[in-house]
């Protein structure tokens, strides 16, 4: 008997992937997951730099990065300096929902395809595009990656050991993939308004400005009091004990008492010392004698191994996680329970472990179609079936 799967949210939609490496191409990768149609545009000459970044495999344009960020698309290849090949793109504008891009301003105007030119063709039509700088600004001609974003944005200066020099904020492409967040949920926005209105929109999404967003009270903690956060190390300048706690085996855990009843409890049921909670109840006070509280954490955690801190906060019902390399998240039963990860096979690569698909919804979720695509599999037969037909024109 055949299980007939449930229609995706997004089923019928049509997405242009124009963009290069990570950040609109996150956009349309979520958008595809979910249902629409997702084809990638490729320059002929190699195309999305992407293929060759990160791990190789034995072809070298299906890197492990590109089959896993590349997934649920297909991609046709153009160059659009050329005259024959913009009429053609623009013949799929004409068919599609979305356009995602993350070209320097001003890169699709000097190619005749700004937005006055690409909504007049199609009405309708969402352009999500997603630059270091934005689309306006003093610096919106800078070339921007993640790692500038980091640095610009405010979360770099945060990162790293007291006194010690500025690092990379966990993975180099961060940004990215907020940015990318960003402009899925501003595509499905300027889509809700389209079938209100029939009107489209631009969605102008800053690499800096996601990664400026996500740092609490950093703006109005320095505009309300001139209050300049340094490096924060293992702790936060936020709540107390609220860190990183080295283990009797040298495993590390993360402990979080981010609300005075936790305190109570981890003082409590896990230190087994009430008194530190009687005499540091409040978070203020916690971290006035910051010292105090995390020696007494740490010595906690130093007597036992990471995984008997992690059972023993649990049973305290205080928050308490393993710092996990990749080799534990492999092994680990939770991981494997939600099934977070997925093995998918390649016909070139074998099986691929890849991030599963999020959200999860549990009336229409989505899924994991096919792993990233050859360069130009859909040049053929699906590229001229969908241009020869008229009545998939949006308008």
């Amino acid at each position: 008997m055949t299980i007939e799967r449930p229609k995706k949210p997004l089923s019928g939609i049509r997405v242009l992937d124009l963009a290069t490496f990570v950040a609109a191409p996150f956009a349309a990768t979520i958008l595809g997951e979910f249902g629409a149609e997702v084809i990638k545009v490729e320059h002929p000459d190699g195309g999305d730099p992407m293929r060759r970044f990160g791990t190789p495999t034995d072809d070298p344009d299906l890197t492990l990065a590109w089959l896993s960020e590349a997934r649920n698309k297909h991609s046709v290849t153009m160059d659009l300096k050329s005259a024959a090949d913009v009429q053609k793109f623009k013949e799929l504008v004409r068919r599609c929902d979305v356009v995602c891009e993350n070209f320097r301003p001003g890169t699709l105007e000097r190619w005749g395809l700004g937005w006055e030119v690409l909504s007049e063709l199609n009405p309708r039509l969402v352009l999500l595009r997603i630059s270091g700088f934005g689309q306006d600004g003093p610096y919106r001609n800078r070339p921007g990656f993640a790692r500038i974003a980091h640095a610009v944005g405010g979360l770099t200066h945060l990162a790293g050991m007291p006194g010690g020099p500025p690092v990379t904020p966990g993975s180099t492409s961060l940004a990215d993939y907020i940015s990318g967040l960003y402009g899925a949920v501003g595509v499905l926005l300027a889509m809700r308004s389209v079938e209100e209105t029939g009107k489209g929109q631009v969605i102008d999404v800053a690499l800096y400005e996601s990664i400026f967003r996500v740092l609490d009270e950093l703006a109005p903690l320095y505009g309300k009091h001139g209050v300049v956060r340094e490096a924060e190390g293992v702790g936060t300048r936020n709540a107390c004990p609220h860190g990183h706690f080295v283990c009797a085996d040298g495993k590390w855990v993360a402990i979080a008492c981010t609300a005075d009843r936790i305190w109570k409890r981890m003082a409590e049921n896990v230190l087994h010392q009430p008194a530190l909670a009687e005499s540091h109840p409040t978070t203020q006070l916690r971290l006035a004698d910051r010292e105090l509280i995390e020696n007494a954490v740490e010595a906690f955690t130093k007597s036992h191994s990471m995984a008997d801190v992690v059972q023993l906060c649990n049973y305290g019902d205080v928050p308490c996680g393993a710092i996990n390399s990749i080799e534990d998240i492999f092994n680990d039963p939770h991981f494997k329970a939600r099934e977070t990860m997925v093995d998918m096979v390649h016909e070139a690569v074998g099986t691929l472990t890849v991030p599963n698909v999020l959200p999860r919804l549990s009336a229409t979720p989505g899924s994991i179609d096919g792993l990233g695509p050859s360069l130009g599999d859909w040049n053929g037969d699906e590229l001229a079936r969908i241009l020869s037909d008229d009545s998939q024109i949006r308008s």
